[in-house]
């Protein structure tokens, strides 16, 4: 958190007032044009989602082999903007996220029909209470939380392997504590992501790499509150 102090200072320059100012105000700027990318994105998922079932696109999804492909893409997707955005336009990181949004609302469209749609707006609305809190808790505090990171990657793969596991077991018992454990991981996640967003920018760079910067972090902070969505719903969701 040191290293966070020098950057800070730097990027403030030499008058405290002025130079902070300065900072703060970008700051805001940079965050706001993360936020703004995520809620895009969830908006995206959302529309994609509820008319995909509504107009029976899914449903013929599907009941052919090419439901596999849509339920694959967006992991896909993940790995492949990870791997290119650095050397990825701003214009073209854009376009890959709103498309990993939409395949994301795709492959999620299933929950229309499993869930009522009181419970989903239930469920949405006290998870967005959640992470703004959380998010809000990781922008503000003093406190060096870079050493949840190890902790909370050990959580998360302790989750895939339970999940996997349990798709030969079928166990409700296992089924309930991975929804546990997994709002509690991807709560931990949202703060954790959101300080280490917002030291990306003290790290500084040209308006380009902070763009794409600005939309990874857009990224992680998506795939908190889906995760986080998800399993809030499988615990506190009425089923159709």
């Amino acid at each position: 958190m040191a290293d966070f102090g020098r950057q800070y200072q730097t990027r403030a320059g030499t008058d405290a007032r002025t130079g902070t100012a300065a900072v703060d105000e970008g700051l805001r700027a940079y965050m706001l044009r993360v936020y703004n990318y995520m809620a895009g994105g969830l908006a995206v998922t959302g529309v994609v989602a509820y008319f995909s079932v509504a107009t029976g696109i899914y449903q013929q999804i599907a009941a052919t082999p090419l439901i596999w492909v849509v339920m694959l893409a967006p992991l896909g997707m993940v790995f492949y903007l990870s791997a290119r955005v650095s050397r990825m336009s701003v214009t073209g990181a854009q376009t890959a996220f709103w498309a990993f949004a939409a395949l994301m609302g795709l492959s999620l469209a299933s929950i229309f029909l499993v869930y009522t749609q009181t419970s989903i707006s239930r469920v949405f609305f006290i998870t967005a209470a959640s992470f703004g809190a959380l998010s809000l808790w990781g922008y503000t505090t003093k406190k060096d939380i870079s050493g949840w990171g190890s902790f909370l990657f050990m959580g998360l793969i302790g989750i895939i392997i339970a999940s996997i596991v349990n798709i030969f077991l079928a166990s409700s018992a296992i089924h309930f504590a991975v929804s546990v454990i997994g709002v509690l991981v991807f709560a931990g996640l949202t703060a954790y992501d959101t300080q280490r967003i917002k030291e990306m920018y003290f790290a500084g760079d040209d308006s380009a790499t902070m763009g794409r910067k600005a939309i990874m972090g857009a990224l992680s902070l998506y795939l908190d509150f889906i995760n986080m969505f998800l399993m809030m719903l499988s615990l506190f969701g009425g089923r159709e």
